[in-house]
């Protein structure tokens, strides 16, 4: 495919560079991988519904999780293992179904964040404010975090994504093997010095605010059992923190290490391979986890 085309609107995928051995493992590992994470996060979700003793604030927010979870990686997966099939000249795809993929795959990493921000809320008001998380908690609360959760995320990818699809290309060929922000806006030859500038600060705003959150939740939180005497207290903290710090830190290494791999060129395999496997390996992860507190 030409590589100069004015603003075509079929693009090419580079995909994953195995060799013909590795392929079909790589597939099965990817598909039994999305399979488990289908079944386990619809199981989970289908649990707190289902058993009313988990009709709890901590867990309808945790419910947001498995949905982004699946949204996130039905819409990268299942085209990643028909691309890793094809030969790479086939690996084509349409502008429209780029630009769709690129705001779901942004829209589920911002969620993760302001997903687990409302959710270190929750734990804050439940240790710190004991007396008063009835009556702040309420099924009106979770609906609000929830709302503004999927709601900031929106706007910004969709600010995002707008200041992308305005540009003119002249590149067909998508860097990655699926479609995001930069490397759509890569496809141009036109100014992209704005498309920098706000996604820097994108990503800047939402590390600083979520890493800001739990350093401020969790510090107080910490606080309030270091001068607890009350072991139930202690006991209910670890058991409900440690999980969900567990599950952040699983998404902020995944995700750092991706943004490190921009650095160094000379691993890009490694790159593309990590930025799939932040989809994976939190979605395969947090119902266990949560799975096991449940119980």
């Amino acid at each position: 495919m030409e590589n100069d085309t004015y603003n075509s609107f079929t693009l090419l995928l580079e995909g994953l560079n195995f060799s013909e051995e590795s392929v079909y493992s790589v597939f099965l590992f990817f598909f039994f991988s999305y399979l488990f994470i289908m079944v386990a996060n619809v199981g989970i979700a289908v649990l707190v519904f289902k058993d009313k003793s988990l009709h709890q604030p901590m867990y309808l927010l945790f419910c947001n999780l498995p949905f982004n979870d699946i949204l996130g990686n039905s819409i990268l997966v299942p085209r990643l293992l028909i691309d890793l099939l094809r030969p790479p000249s086939e690996r084509l795809i349409s502008y429209y179904e780029c630009v769709l993929q690129a705001f779901t795959t942004h829209m589920f990493g911002t969620t993760s964040h302001t997903v687990l921000m409302i959710m270190a809320f929750d734990r804050y008001v439940a240790i710190c404010n004991p007396l008063h998380y009835a009556s702040t908690m309420t099924n009106k609360m979770v609906m609000k975090l929830t709302v503004s959760a999927w709601g900031v995320a929106f706007v910004l990818v969709g600010i995002l994504l707008g200041l992308t699809i305005r540009l003119n290309r002249c590149r067909t060929m998508i860097m990655n093997p699926y479609c995001d922000n930069a490397s759509i806006f890569k496809l141009s030859c036109d100014s992209v010095f704005i498309n920098n500038v706000y996604g820097l600060t994108f990503t800047v705003v939402l590390f600083t605010a979520s890493i800001g959150t739990m350093i401020l939740t969790y510090t107080k939180i910490t606080v309030v059992c270091l001068t607890s005497k009350s072991k139930s207290l202690n006991s209910k903290a670890l058991k409900t923190c440690s999980t969900h710090l567990v599950v952040y830190m699983i998404m902020v290494f995944n995700g750092m290490s991706a943004i490190a791999l921009h650095r160094f060129p000379q691993y890009s395999d490694y790159r593309k391979l990590c930025t799939i496997l932040f989809h994976i390996i939190p979605g395969s992860l947090n119902p266990i986890i949560y799975g096991v507190q449940s119980k």
